[in-house]
């Protein structure tokens, strides 16, 4: 009877999930983003209906317009909708000035909704079910005094025979604040030798006559965009005819011969709907772009200084002669020894070592359970460098770790070693949960599972950079395959060298203490570093999705433990406890946003959703290239993190050394800027620096000096060496 409760019960749970509605928000401390619908007509072939991303700010954040202006980034979005349906492009809202300093922004604050028209094809035939589903991968950069590069998946479902109007509201709203495009013999004016555009627009309302207008541009890297209204540009009427003396930007990036404004009454910080735009032909000619052209003057003479040190920007892979292939392959083997210390790969390592002096084993079997690991541990390591090097030549901006840059790949990891503290503690024996042949098989080849924890291992033990580590993975990206695959191999060999030393030893395996039911007690309590580890995987995981998505891996996990716990009880029923837990887990995980965020969106060229690693620490600034280059321009030392939420080691570096009273004492009196690069998320700015110092992961720490070669310090620096770096050169 149990047996027969606990089917029903996983039955209801699996009906339960599988009628849950499709989830369309997300929320987070910064904002709160929805996917909205609005269809009056339902979906006709050859009509349009309209889809928004509705982002409701939190209190003094703000995103960014499709110029952002100065800084940040605009909103993206990326549609996964049924055949005969094709999205346009955003009709972006009015927007308003944002001063930050001396830099000025585009963008929004409170309640906006980016609406996209969706159009049915002539042929458009809606699915049997009626119901379209309608999917959206979106990136944004939200922004107080501090940036979080944030992007969400979401999910609509809509009827396609019936109307969806429940948002009319909003949407009308929505069109009412996009620009109109406004006809006429528009023109701007190059003036004094491009320091000033003359904008001229006719035919503007009537009722806007004689009034202040806002001039916003549509076109980037033009204008100043900081210039104040009646301060650094003004403007008159002359009958129906409106023109503004607008400043060019002493950083201009682009000579373009046209421009888009858009014009609206009112204050730029505040302007007013409605709101038109025009396009302007450019009259003149632009300067051409030099070396002080889009970059201001003390950067270019920076630039131009670092010109003179010729290893400050090349990559320090060059350095591979006098490094030596010989010591990559030296560190590579010393850094794969030190991953042994992880908290996460020390359990298993315990365990399998503990197991070589059970009793009735011979050597011959200790020998082949030490190849095994060594093999699964060194094909792991050559299988992940390969695909790295693979896709590198593809592409993509890759680095050591970038699978943990999937939040899918840690949801996994999550579950993975859940399931791996259940077994430590003693909940379930792996046999126990297997069908009788997949158990005796398992029983027959001990082998197979030995060979099996070196992949685990390596799959938990590969995220961070050990020291000697990073030199050698640093010079590994930038050798053709053939030298770099020995390189990775080398990192496997040693962390499978204290096993593969004590199963061909005896010696050594006499000295490990003798079994008893102590190691019982030692096993479980190897349990809680595994715990430990999914409290630090999930928290990973809030960090590049929010919390909506670690609400649903929770709730995975629950299940899974409920999956073991029955599967132990059920007899001759657990095979079907088990399947009906999976097609549980895959109804709950197709329902909830977790499935979404957890999908592979766009990479972008932030972070990730979550928190950036600079949030909330006014001493830590987010890295660019750009912010780190004014810096050096100005003549500023800069010390730079880098950094990812999943990297232990640069968890604990951040709380112990770059915590430490003297180290910040030291940056402290020599001014330093410190810089943080967040490279939890796929960020390609963040690869290409990390490849100019000639490293492929994570923690890095470099020190910046104008006109000099930058500084990499040790994966595990001492205070004393991060305060020795920060004082000044001799």
């Amino acid at each position: 009877m149990p047996d027969v409760l606990r089917l029903v019960l996983s039955l209801c749970l699996l009906c339960l999930s599988l009628t849950a509605p499709a989830q369309t928000t997300l929320r987070n401390e910064q904002v709160q983003v929805e996917l909205l619908a609005h269809a009056p007509q339902g979906v006709q072939a050859g009509q349009t209906f309209w889809l928004g991303l509705r982002i409701d700010h939190a209190p003094h954040w703000h995103t960014y317009w499709q110029n952002p202006g100065d800084s940040g980034l605009p909103t993206r979005m990326a549609w996964q909708l049924p055949d005969g349906l094709t999205a346009g492009e955003i009709a972006w809202p009015l927007p308003k000035k944002i001063p930050i300093g001396t830099l000025a922004n585009y963008g929004y604050e409170g309640t906006v909704l980016l609406a996209v028209p969706v159009t049915a094809a002539s042929n458009f035939q809606p699915p049997a079910s009626g119901r379209l589903r309608l999917e959206l991968q979106a990136d944004w950069l939200v922004c107080r005094q501090e940036c979080i590069p944030q992007d969400g998946r979401f999910a609509l479902e809509l009827p396609a025979h019936s109307a969806t109007a429940l948002h009319g509201a909003l949407f009308d709203a929505a069109q009412a604040a996009t620009p109109r495009a406004l006809p006429g013999a528009h023109s701007a004016l190059i003036l004094e030798g491009a320091k000033t555009l003359q904008v001229r627009v006719e035919k503007l309302p009537t009722a806007w006559r004689g009034q202040t207008l806002s001039l916003l541009p549509v076109t980037a890297s033009v204008v100043d965009n900081a210039a104040a209204q009646g301060k650094g540009w003004a403007q008159q009427w002359e009958g129906d005819v409106w023109t503004a003396r607008m400043p060019v930007s002493a950083e201009r990036g682009e000579s373009p011969t046209k421009m888009r404004w858009v014009l609206a009454r009112g204050l730029e910080t505040a302007p007013q709907a409605p709101a038109v735009q025009v396009d302007t032909p450019v009259q003149g000619q632009w300067p051409a772009l030099s070396l002080g052209s889009g970059v201001s003057p003390e950067l270019a003479k920076a630039l131009e200084a670092n010109a003179r040190f010729p290893a400050a920007s090349a990559p320090a892979t060059q350095a591979a002669p006098v490094m030596g292939w010989g010591l990559a392959l030296l560190g590579a083997l010393v850094g794969g020894l030190i991953l042994n210390l992880m908290p996460c790969v020390f359990p298993v390592l315990a365990i399998k070592l503990l197991g070589l002096s059970r009793p009735g084993v011979s050597g011959a079997q200790h020998r082949a359970a030490g190849l095994a690991y060594t093999g699964g541990a060194v094909a792991s390591f050559v299988l992940l460098g390969g695909l790295m090097l693979a896709l590198r030549a593809a592409g993509e901006q890759l680095g050591w770790g970038f699978q943990l840059q999937s939040p899918a790949v840690v949801t996994a990891l999550a579950l993975l070693f859940t399931l791996l503290g259940l077994n430590l503690a003693g909940l379930f024996e792996f046999g126990q949960m297997l069908p009788g042949g997949l158990a005796s098989l398992q029983s027959r080849h001990p082998t197979v599972d030995a060979a099996l924890s070196g992949v685990l291992a390596v799959a938990i033990a590969s995220p961070c950079t050990a020291p000697f580590m990073g030199a050698s993975l640093g010079l590994a990206v930038g050798l053709p395959a053939w030298q770099a695959l020995p390189v990775f191999a080398a990192m496997g060999l040693g962390m499978a060298l204290p096993y593969l030393a004590v199963s061909f030893w005896p010696a050594l395996a006499h000295r490990l203490p003798r079994p008893g039911a102590w190691m019982q007690t030692f096993r479980q309590a190897m349990a809680f570093p595994m715990f430990a580890t999914v409290v630090w995987l999930v928290w990973v995981l809030g960090q590049q999705t929010g919390m909506d998505t670690v609400a649903a891996v929770l709730a995975l996990l629950v299940l899974l433990a409920f999956a073991v716990w029955a599967g132990t009880r059920a007899g001759r029923t657990r095979l079907g406890l088990w399947v009906l837990t999976a097609l549980l887990g895959a109804g709950l995980a197709s329902q909830w946003p977790a499935s979404d965020a957890l999908a592979p969106g766009n990479a972008n060229p932030g972070n990730s959703l979550g928190t950036n690693a600079s949030a909330g620490n006014a001493r830590w600034q987010p890295w660019s290239e750009a912010t780190l280059q004014r810096e050096l321009a100005a003549g500023r030392t800069v010390f730079v993190d880098f950094t990812a939420a999943w990297c232990v080691t640069c968890q604990y570096n951040k709380k112990t050394v770059l915590a430490d009273a003297q180290v910040l004492a030291a940056m402290d009196a020599r001014q330093v800027l410190t810089l943080r690069a967040d490279w939890t998320r796929r960020d390609d700015a963040i690869t290409r620096a990390l490849h100019t110092l000639g490293r492929s992961g994570v923690p890095v720490y470099a020190v910046y000096r104008p006109g000099q070669a930058p500084l990499v310090l040790s994966e595990l620096p001492s205070v004393r060496e991060v305060v020795e770096a920060l004082n000044p050169p001799h």
